[in-house]
């Protein structure tokens, strides 16, 4: 069973960007053990109200497997270290 990881971020965010790249960065070394998935909130009301069930109130944020893990951008080998204690 992969990993779930949902990265929360809105188009006008300056830091999400890192927040992404840190989660693409993990796949790519991960590979199938992750499953990434990028939810911009201020695309769709579906992706709105996914952050209002998590009581989100900041971007980013990084969820996994459902918890919160990291609020504000984490470095790539902090993402990274957490996940592989995970697998």
């Amino acid at each position: 069973m992969a990993i779930k990881v949902e990265v929360f971020s809105t188009n006008s965010c300056p830091h999400c960007p890192a927040a992404i790249d840190a989660a693409q960065a993990a796949k790519n070394e991960l590979g199938d053990a992750i499953d990434v998935e990028i939810i911009k909130i201020d695309e769709s009301a579906e992706n709105r109200q996914r952050a209002i069930d998590y009581q989100i109130m900041a971007v980013p944020t990084i969820m996994i497997n459902g918890e919160l893990e990291f609020l504000g951008a984490p470095a790539e080998g902090e993402l990274l270290d957490r996940l592989k204690s995970l697998i």
